[in-house]
């Protein structure tokens, strides 16, 4: 089966950025061990023309980028150079992760995409300038791309049930694959160390985290929070800092910044305690990638947040808009070590039973064949 897998790809596949691009790494890794694929990485980048190479083993086509914002490439000239480039490569299938099933939208080839996030909702919960506008318009372009979809993959049960009944589509349950190494990371707790991955933007609600944060740090003066994550706002990031002074708990504060795979892992391998107080997340990958390491996760109660951890079981789940409530879940790990070790040794039973990415990608074979078997996508 000779695949075109078109999905945003790091040059450094050690550094992935965001979730999609970890969870590309980790699906492309497990499908290029299978013999029964050819499998063709295609992705856009910033390079003057198409760069075709081989990155570890697996066969990469880099595009340029064309357009100057991610809804102007992905339905004018970005769209426009990404059908004629796959046409000429000529897939049995095209699997499409995100924005990029924009790009493929009407080829008349067997497709499967994936669903990773809605960005009307993120720029509605991100806010910034006209979010409401831009949030509309991303709205009616996403919903006339999820119905173009033959086959759609949802990485959680949030994600079918805004689908449900507004697509055509055949939908097909597959969580995200979670990396190998992360799974074999060798835990050396820190007493009091609580960490966190993610952007620092509104969304992710990085203030709310820091304020529960200021609770915990009254109590226990050992406790640490350390912030791995690049600035996507930054007025917000600014907000961020002077806050984390006002609290005046900047010793205990370590903002780390964009790291790598590996800088990631250690981190986990330290942590006593992961925390995600999102205001809008699908499936968020440093979720999934804290339950492989067996990290309890304190996180929000809403979106697609519980269908990850087990409240009471893997960890807990909050309300993100109340600090009291995000710090009483925290205090109350960072006091039990029996407790706590029990909800790390159950997340990373559930990551083993769910994310890992053998098994995701079998079962994301079965929906590629399913694909081909299947009646052809509508004509563009």
């Amino acid at each position: 089966m000779k695949l075109a897998l078109v999905t945003r790809y790091p040059r450094d596949p050690e550094a992935p950025c965001g979730g999609v691009e970890a969870v590309s790494v980790a699906l492309v890794r497990a499908l290029a061990r299978r013999a029964d694929v050819d499998l063709h990485v295609v992705t856009t980048d910033d390079v003057t023309g198409a760069q075709d190479e081989t990155e570890h083993g697996v066969r990469v086509h880099r595009l340029p980028r064309r357009g100057g914002r991610v809804l102007t490439e992905a339905i004018g000239p970005g769209r426009r150079q990404m059908r004629r480039y796959l046409t000429a490569l000529a897939p049995d299938v095209i699997h499409s992760h995100d924005v990029c099933g924009l790009m493929v939208k009407g080829l008349p080839v067997p497709r499967v995409f994936t669903v990773h996030g809605f960005i009307h909702a993120d720029t509605r919960v991100s806010g910034g300038r006209f979010a409401l506008v831009r949030s509309y318009l991303w709205s009616w372009v996403e919903r006339a791309g999820f119905r173009d979809q033959p086959h759609i993959i949802s990485i959680s049960p949030y994600v079918r049930e805004r689908l449900s009944g507004t697509v055509p589509g055949t939908i097909h349950d597959i969580e995200n694959p979670v990396a190998e190494p992360f799974f074999r990371i060798a835990r050396r707790e820190r007493p009091g160390t609580i960490f966190s991955a993610a952007a620092v933007e509104p969304r992710k609600n990085t203030l709310g985290l820091v304020e529960a944060f200021a609770r915990v740090a009254a109590q226990r003066p050992e406790a640490r929070l350390r912030l791995a994550g690049g600035v996507a706002d930054a007025a917000y990031g600014r907000r961020v800092d002077e806050r984390i002074a006002e609290l005046g708990i900047g010793a205990q504060v370590t903002r780390l910044g964009p790291v790598s795979s590996d800088a990631i892992r250690a981190e986990l391998s330290m942590a006593a305690v992961f925390a995600l107080v999102s205001l809008e997340e699908n499936a968020p990958m440093a979720i999934e990638e804290a339950m492989a390491a067996g990290v309890p996760v304190v996180t929000s109660n809403r979106c697609g947040m519980p269908f990850l951890v087990r409240d009471g079981a893997s960890g807990f789940l909050v309300d993100p808009t109340d600090p009291g409530d995000v710090a009483a879940r925290l205090e109350a790990l960072l006091a039990d070590d029996t407790r706590r070790a029990a909800m790390g040794a159950c997340s990373r039973q559930i990551a083993e039973e769910r994310f890992h990415p053998d098994a995701i990608a079998a079962r994301t074979m079965d929906v590629y064949r399913c694909a081909l078997a299947g009646r052809g996508p509508r004509p563009a």
